[in-house]
């Protein structure tokens, strides 16, 4: 409970010079704000413009750098091309260097000697693939490099020809180009030699000498038409700048792409820092705005609240005390006032308070003392029952239910306490006292023939389960020659009767003590070791009857607290009550179903479910009613004795259907776990 001062309500500016005030606030925050967005805005232009700039740069540059690596490339293969005309080779020696060079120079596709009127007299093709003109002759595409040799006729040096694309089995090609080289023999012209390169290659090596790895390298034509690509990126379309190859007789363009778009908020530094720096920027005027704003309104709403606090305090029935550390009296309300009928200013600051007994004044100055010195952070806070005295010398008992006092930083302050007069209350309890007393009187002549109905019923089933063990020891007995295994069964079955018989000198204490309504001692035990008491007896039920006995119960199994005799007997009772519900039920159907589980921290279920035909509604309703029951010979009160010692075990025992069909019954019982009966204890003080 928060602390009550008396510090009064001060007075809420007037409204119109607080109206004044705001506007001129958010003029000043607008006008600041609008800047703001001016200033990030520019920075954020020039920094893409930048960025923009950077990478066309990058893009010229990659493209005059592939142009010039390019000229080189093919300038090394038209040297390689016009050596193997050196020295006027004979045919055999022209065919092996020829080889050797398609052989180290993957540019060259196909080598051709040809005479003064262009027909082939010698060739050789590349050793890397299928031969270039496999799919198609190369008399139909020879029109490109008969104008390559044409033109190195009329110049009297090498010569490309234009860019064609030569198709291939299954489906591809290839973009080349010719070298034509005339060569001539003691002055005359002889023929021409024609090299066909793939431009892919020539590419590939450009790009790769280069070092172009962040563009894409392509071949275009004039019209943009891409010929060929190098490289395993995708330029996107953004950044790119083109470069005029010029070769002998024809030229073509290299396009350098670059794989990168356009700068991105987050992926680039420069961009991300500018944007974070002017987000936390914008993000810290926006708290700042917001705390103005919080702190005007928290200003108009406290002096609302202390009003309407102090009202609602005034207005209480229940009295309210609040004192410090030391335990002087700092407030108390009206209702408290009129309780105890001293004021307030007679009783804030007073110590001892005037309304504490004087015969009693040093025990409750050390029942205070041990009260303010205990932990002030507590999760358990219990009422307590003291006594006051009024004005005019009157005793009067009240309820005091007190709290620790924090301040604003969470420090104790002191305590807060509600306190109530609870005279009245007092006066009925003794009137009805005086009326238990009575009816305790009639009712012990009724317990007595209680307590006969009840052991008569309770000791039934282990004394029927002892007949049964002596019955069948008496037969073994009774046999002309006993086996050893004949008298180890003889031994175990003396050894039930033991059992069942301290079990029923067990059940009549405990009925005993449970008619006397004394106090059960209560164990804590695990839910398996219930179950095992009591599945002999179990068993031996189930199996005159020929039920399957189901045990359905979580390992470990969950710990509770019990009189083990009673809910044993509780058990007890509703398997028998199961295995009896099925008499009428197909044999192959009979099944007792015995389950287990903890539906709740402090709770652990227990239930018994039965594939019987159910309970009829008007059956239900009087189903717990003592000396109710269905059957000729019962007696009525085994539901009504189980219902008793769950309940005085804290927990609740109900039924329900078995089946969504409404078959079977379920006959279901909580008990608490070992956790849940712990209670802390406290020491109180007026």
């Amino acid at each position: 409970m928060p602390a009550v001062t008396d510090a009064p309500v001060s007075a809420v500016p007037a409204a119109e010079p607080v109206r004044e005030v705001r506007g001129g606030r958010r003029w000043l925050w607008a006008a600041l704000v609008l800047l703001l967005l001016v200033a990030q805005s520019l920075l954020l232009w020039l920094t893409f413009s930048y960025e923009e700039s950077r990478a066309q740069d990058q893009a010229d540059t990659a493209a005059a750098a592939g142009s010039l690596e390019m000229r080189r490339v093919v300038q090394r293969v038209q040297q390689s091309v016009q050596s193997l005309l050196w020295n006027d080779p004979s045919v055999g020696q022209w065919r092996n260097d020829a080889r050797e060079m398609l052989r180290q120079r993957r540019e060259l596709l196909r080598l051709e000697l040809r005479n003064m009127s262009l027909k082939i007299t010698d060739a050789e093709d590349t050793g890397y693939g299928n031969p270039l003109f496999s799919s198609i002759a190369r008399t139909e595409l020879d029109i490109e490099s008969q104008a390559a040799c044409a033109a190195a006729r009329r110049t009297a040096a090498p010569a490309f020809s234009r860019s064609y694309f030569v198709p291939q089995q299954g489906g591809l090609g290839a973009e080349v180009i010719d070298l034509c080289v005339p060569f001539s023999r003691a002055g005359h012209p002889e023929g021409y030699l024609v090299a066909t390169m793939g431009l892919g290659a020539l590419l590939d090596e450009a790009g790769h000498a280069a070092g172009l790895t962040s563009h894409e390298v392509s071949l275009v034509e004039a019209d943009g038409t891409r010929l060929v690509r190098a490289g395993s990126l995708r330029g996107a379309g953004v950044y790119y700048a083109t470069r005029l190859v010029d070769l002998p007789g024809y030229s073509i363009q290299l396009r350098a792409d670059a794989a990168q778009g356009r700068p991105g908020l987050i992926p680039n530094v420069a961009i991300a820092l500018v944007l974070g720096l002017s987000l936390i920027l914008f993000a810290l005027v926006v708290v700042l705005a917001r705390d103005m704003r919080r702190r005007t309104r928290a200003e108009t709403a406290l002096a609302e609240a202390l009003a309407f606090r102090r009202a609602m305090e005034d207005s209480l029935v229940t009295g309210l005390r609040a004192r410090d550390v030391s335990g002087r009296i700092t407030y108390v309300n009206p209702a408290f006032c009129a309780m105890t009928g001293y004021s307030a200013d007679e009783l804030v600051g007073q110590s001892p308070p005037p309304y504490w007994p004087p015969e009693q004044v040093d025990e409750y100055r050390q029942r205070q003392a041990s009260r303010l010195s205990l932990e002030t952070d507590r999760s358990h806070r219990e009422g307590f029952e003291t006594l006051f005295m009024r004005r005019n010398g009157e005793r009067f008992p009240v309820m005091i239910y007190e709290a620790p006092l924090l301040d604003r930083v969470g420090h104790h302050a002191g305590w807060m306490s509600a306190v109530l007069d609870v005279s009245g209350e007092r006066r009925m309890e003794e009137l009805s006292r005086q009326q238990q007393e009575r009816l305790q009187a009639t009712a012990r002549l009724a317990t007595v023939g209680e307590m006969a109905s009840l052991l008569s019923h309770e000791l039934n089933q282990p004394l029927a389960a002892i007949a049964s063990y002596a019955t069948g020891s008496l037969n073994l007995m009774a046999e002309p020659e006993a086996d050893p295994e004949l008298q180890g069964l003889l031994k175990q079955a003396l050894q039930r009767i033991a059992e069942q018989a301290e079990r029923a000198g067990r059940v009549i204490k405990s009925v005993h003590g449970f008619v006397r309504r004394r106090e059960q001692a209560r164990e804590a035990v695990g839910a398996d070791q219930l179950i095992e008491s009591v599945l002999p007896l179990v068993r031996l039920q189930a199996r005159k009857s020929g039920t399957r006995i189901e045990i359905q119960c979580p390992k470990p199994a969950p710990r509770v607290v019990a009189d083990r005799t009673m809910v044993e007997q509780v058990l007890l009772n509703l398997t028998r009550n199961g295995v009896q519900a099925m008499e009428a039920t197909p044999l192959a159907e009979r099944v007792l179903t015995i389950t287990v589980a903890q539906t709740h921290p402090r709770w652990v279920q227990f239930s018994v479910s039965d594939a019987g035909p159910g309970i009829a509604p008007d059956v239900a309703q009087r189903l717990f009613t003592p000396f109710f029951t269905t059957r000729e010979e019962g007696m009525g009160l085994g539901l009504s004795l189980c219902r008793t010692v769950i309940e005085q075990h804290g927990g609740a025992l109900d039924h329900g259907p078995a089946t969504p069909d409404g078959r079977g019954t379920t006959f279901r019982f909580t008990l608490a776990v070992p956790d849940a009966t712990r209670r802390p204890t406290s020491t109180h003080a007026p």
